[in-house]
C-alpha cells in the first residue's frame, strides 16, 4: 500500500492518494481533477473509491467530476443527507477492498454528523495510518459549529459532545503507532489550534493534543471546544450545498473565466451584470494604480479564504483583472471554494486599461517611518485589521481592532470626514480594507506599507494591554 499526501497550502487542504495492486483510491479531492487523471494515467492504476471524510464547507471537492471521469464510486459514511448525484452510503466499520490492502469506514461524528475516518490496513493486516478529515487535526480538533449553519436543529454543543465520544471511543482506543493524516492545518478555518505539521503519530497527538486529554470530562471538552471559536466565513454553507448537490463542471466553469475581454467587453460586461471587478495583482502594485471600484485579493496569499470571506455570495458574478499568465490560476482558486459565475478577464490586464486612457484610482500609502512621524497617539485614529489574538498580543497604543473579516460589519461606522492610518501585520489584508473601502466611497485614510511588522521597528508607542472601547462590539 502506497500512501501520498498532496497538501495544497493555499486552503490548508490535504487530499490522500492510496493504491495498491493496481487500483487507487483518493480521499477528499480537490475540485480540478486534471491532476489526478494525469497521476493515474502515470502510475497505471484504476481508481476505484472517491472516499469522502464528510460534506466539507471550507472548499468544494472535486468528487462529482472525478466520479464522471472515471467511473470511480464515491463513498461517504452513514447519512441521510440526498445527494444529487450517486454515492455509496457506507456503515460503520464497513471494509473497502483495495488492491491487495484495505480501507475501513469508522464513523466518527462530531464534526458534522456524517464525519467518517478511515483506517488504511496494508497487504500484511498492518494497520498503517488513519485519514481523520476534520474529526482530528495535528494539534487540534474539528470545529462542532458548522454543521447547525445547515442542520438547524444541530447545535454547537450537541456537535461537541458527538466529537467527545468519537475521539474517546473511535480514535483513541487505535494503536499509538497509527500515522495520523487530517484534512487541513494551521491556516484552516476548520479548526482553531492546528499545528503547521501535516502528521503525526496518534501516540504523540494521545500526549500533546489538548482535545484527548484523558482527564477532560465531556462537559469540561465542550467548554474548552468551543471556547474562542469566531464566526465561520459566510461561503461555508454555500459550499457545503454544493458538495451535497453537485455544481457545475469544473471543465466548464473554467472555459468561461479565461475569457478574454477587451476593455469595451469589459466595461460592458461590468455594467450589465453589476460584476465585482476582482483584481489579484500584489498589493504594493495595486496601490500605485487599479480600476475605480476594484476588489484587491492578491493571488500570493490566502486568496481563496479570503474571497469567501469578502464576498457574501459565491453566485456573485465576477470579472478578473490579473497579471498575464495567471488567469488560469485565479479561475482554479476560485472555483475551489465555489465562485463559478466568473465571466472573464481583462485581456492584457491593467496596462491595457491604462493605456487605453481610462480612469484609475490609487491608495494613499506612507512607509512605517512616516507614519511614526505623523501618528499623534491619543489624537490620531488608527485602525488595525488583524485578528483579534494578533491585536490582543500587542498593537499601537489607541489604535482601533477592527478585524478584516468583519468589515462588512464595522464600515457603516467609519466617519467620512474623519482620517484614520489603516494596517494589518504586513500589507496584504490592509489593502484588501482598503480596496473595499475606496469602493464605497471612503478615501479619507491612509494604509501603512508593511503593517504592524514594519510599524513594530519603530519608536511608535505599543501596547498589548486591550482597551475594550477599541474593540470591534
Amino acid at each position: 500500500m502506497q500512501i501520498e499526501q498532496i497538501y495544497t497550502g493555499c486552503i490548508a487542504e490535504a487530499a490522500y492518494y492510496i493504491t495498491s495492486n493496481g487500483e487507487a483510491a483518493i480521499v477528499d479531492p480537490l475540485r480540478e481533477t486534471q491532476p489526478y487523471l494525469d497521476r493515474l494515467q502515470r502510475d497505471g492504476v484504476k481508481l476505484k473509491y472517491i472516499f469522502e471524510t464528510h460534506f466539507h464547507a471550507d472548499f468544494v471537492s472535486g468528487h462529482v467530476d472525478l466520479a464522471k471521469k472515471t467511473g470511480a464510486v464515491i463513498v461517504y459514511g452513514p447519512t441521510n443527507m440526498k445527494t444529487g448525484f450517486e454515492c455509496h452510503i457506507g456503515t460503520d466499520s464497513e471494509i473497502f477492498p483495495l488492491g491487495n490492502a484495505e480501507i475501513k469506514l469508522i464513523h466518527t461524528p462530531g464534526h458534522t454528523m456524517e464525519s467518517s475516518c478511515f483506517l488504511l490496513i496494508d497487504e500484511n493486516e498492518k494497520q498503517q495510518g488513519l485519514i481523520t478529515g476534520d474529526t482530528l487535526f495535528i494539534g487540534d480538533v474539528g470545529r462542532p459549529d458548522l454543521a447547525q449553519h445547515v442542520i438547524a436543529d444541530l447545535t454547537q454543543e450537541k456537535l461537541a459532545g458527538h466529537l467527545y465520544d468519537s475521539l474517546r471511543n473511535k480514535i483513541m482506543p487505535l494503536n499509538d503507532d497509527l500515522i495520523v493524516y487530517p484534512n487541513h492545518g494551521a491556516g484552516s478555518a476548520c479548526g482553531k489550534n492546528m499545528s503547521k505539521e501535516t502528521t503525526d503519530t496518534l501516540g504523540n497527538q494521545k500526549a500533546t493534543n489538548y482535545a484527548l486529554n484523558p482527564k477532560l470530562s465531556k462537559e469540561e471538552f465542550i467548554k474548552v471546544v468551543l471556547d474562542g471559536l469566531t464566526p465561520p466565513p459566510g461561503y461555508f454553507p454555500q459550499n457545503v450545498m454544493m458538495n451535497i448537490n453537485g455544481y457545475e463542471s469544473f471543465d466548464a466553469v473554467k472555459e468561461k473565466g479565461i475569457k478574454p475581454l477587451t476593455v469595451r467587453e469589459f466595461e460592458v460586461a461590468a455594467t450589465e451584470t453589476k460584476a465585482i471587478i476582482l483584481d489579484t495583482r500584489k498589493s504594493d502594485v495595486f496601490c500605485n494604480g487599479f480600476i475605480p471600484g476594484a476588489l484587491n485579493i492578491g493571488i500570493k496569499g490566502d486568496f481563496a479564504p479570503w474571497a469567501g470571506t469578502i464576498i457574501v455570495d459565491i453566485k456573485t458574478p465576477i470579472i478578473l483583472v490579473t497579471e498575464v499568465g495567471e488567469e488560469e490560476e485565479t479561475v482554479t482558486r476560485l472555483t475551489r471554494v465555489g465562485f463559478d459565475n466568473i465571466i472573464g478577464h481583462l485581456k492584457g490586464g491593467f496596462e491595457t486599461w491604462k493605456n487605453a486612457g481610462k480612469e484609475i484610482d490609487m491608495v494613499h500609502q506612507i512607509n512605517a517611518e512616516q507614519f511614526a512621524e505623523e501618528v499623534k497617539i491619543g489624537e490620531s485614529k488608527v485602525i488595525d485589521v488583524r485578528k483579534e489574538s494578533e491585536y490582543a498580543a500587542e498593537h499601537v497604543e489607541d489604535a482601533y481592532s477592527k478585524p478584516l473579516a468583519y468589515i462588512n460589519n464595522w464600515i457603516k461606522d467609519i466617519n467620512p470626514k474623519e482620517h484614520f492610518y489603516l494596517h494589518c501585520a504586513a500589507g496584504y489584508r490592509s489593502m484588501i480594507a482598503a480596496s473595499i473601502l475606496k469602493s464605497r466611497g471612503y478615501s479619507n485614510f491612509t494604509e501603512v506599507q508593511g503593517g504592524f511588522s514594519a510599524i513594530a521597528k519603530t519608536n511608535v508607542s505599543k501596547t498589548n494591554y486591550v482597551c475594550q472601547s477599541k474593540v470591534l462590539q
